[in-house]
């Protein structure tokens, strides 16, 4: 790996053009937003990246680009999950060929599947790239959940990491807990909301949704953490829960990243369909919110 998975690591909101196109300029302009702000890594084509409703080849587009326009200033995991073995494949060598630094797959979603089909899709990603492969562990959408004990089964398969969003503090700690005999085994917390805690149990660092519009304030919190300015910290943790509380508003917090975006300057486009703008109301309530909080 030339990167080190670790810190802040905004899962990047991909910008469109109002007819569902990958806008590239507007792609270009948040890698550098971010690499302004001191994210260390950026994690692309997941939920806040709209991976799941974009077509194969737009999701190529989003590799080519963000790794072109990073230039080796942060890592880049890319997000290839699908329900199709073969298709997350195609996405992971891919995201190998134009100079990913890493790889992250959910487990196969729409049907149902046991610890058997996962780990045989596990396997195959694994075995097709010579990246780093993260497990992403998000039961609200893939239906299925990562135990300890199968963490440990896919370490054993060649697995690098777990990504986990499953929101849990507890679930994490006990993941934590079973890899304990291998510390290259990489934790990555996929919250905000409880990064500060996550951190202390063992985590190297944490994809969050809100540090796509407000990423400075989610660095400063990991700064803190890592000077040892344990008091500050937790303050700025509680800051974060604030500022995150607000983000979820609006209906969908895909959406509400871009009307924070563009209320800071960033021309980060629109949405891709089915997800839609916010509404005018909940845009204006979460945007005043932000500015009593003093974050515009």
């Amino acid at each position: 790996m030339t990167k080190r998975v670790e810190g802040i690591i905004p899962p990047l909101t991909t910008p469109f053009t109002a007819d569902g196109q990958v806008y590239v300029k507007g792609l270009r302009e948040l890698v550098d937003f971010q690499c302004a702000a001191g994210a260390h890594g950026l994690f692309i084509c997941g939920t806040y990246g709209s991976g799941p409703i974009m077509t194969l080849a737009q999701r190529k587009q989003v590799h080519e680009v963000v790794v072109d326009q990073a230039a080796g200033r942060l890592t880049v995991i890319a997000h290839v999950g699908t329900p199709s073995t073969a298709q997350s494949v195609e996405l992971a060598q891919h995201a190998q060929s134009v100079g990913a630094d890493a790889v992250a797959s959910i487990p196969p979603y729409y049907h149902s599947h046991d610890e058997l089909d996962v780990a045989a899709y596990m396997t195959a990603l694994v075995g097709a790239v010579d990246l780093p492969v993260f497990i992403y562990n998000n039961p609200k959408t893939s239906g299925f959940n990562v135990t300890p004990k199968f963490l440990r089964q896919l370490a054993g398969l060649g697995v690098a990491g777990v990504k986990d969003s499953n929101f849990r503090y507890i679930d994490f700690t006990h993941m934590v807990l079973a890899m304990e005999d291998a510390p290259g085994f990489q934790f990555v917390v996929g919250t905000e909301g409880f990064a500060l805690a996550g951190w202390m149990a063992g985590a190297q660092g944490c994809v969050s949704g809100l540090a796509n519009v407000f990423p400075e304030l989610m660095v400063e919190l990991w700064e803190a953490y890592k000077a040892g300015a344990y008091d500050k910290a937790a303050s700025l943790q509680m800051r974060v829960n604030k500022a995150r509380q607000i983000l979820h508003i609006p209906s969908s917090t895909n959406a509400a990243c871009y009307a924070v975006l563009k209320a800071r300057g960033v021309d980060g486009g629109f949405p891709i369909a089915p997800i839609l703008w916010v509404t005018a109301e909940s845009e204006k309530k979460m945007l005043a919110a932000y500015a009593e909080m003093g974050l515009l």
